[in-house]
């Protein structure tokens, strides 16, 4: 599995609607589109935080294209999203073997 985490920063007053709306929208949108891809979104502050894991490094890319490049982002969640950020950052954090991942 790789991890990868997103980092937003949100414009002042924006940082509310923003996690209203990712959690409301993009999140369930990937989950659609991919199964449970293992997303997890925190806050601190104006800073918010989404981990995404993909099946191996092959699936990463087209996964990403699949909603990035799709009606639902293009049309509609990049407009509501973006407008209320300063900054976002992507970076790939690792890799889990599954005998490596807890189950509680």
């Amino acid at each position: 599995m790789i991890i990868e985490m997103h980092s937003y920063k949100t414009k002042p007053g924006r940082g509310a609607d923003f996690l209203e709306a990712f959690q409301a929208r993009s999140i369930p949108a990937h989950r659609d589109r991919h199964g449970d891809i293992g997303s997890v979104s925190l806050r601190q502050g104006s800073r918010h935080f989404f981990l995404c894991g993909f099946p191996c490094v092959a699936s990463r890319e087209p996964m990403k294209a699949q909603f990035y490049e799709g009606e639902l982002w293009k049309s509609e969640l990049e407009n509501i999203l973006m407008a209320m950020l300063e900054k976002y950052a992507v970076v790939v954090v690792g890799r889990l073997r599954p005998s490596r991942l807890l189950v509680a």
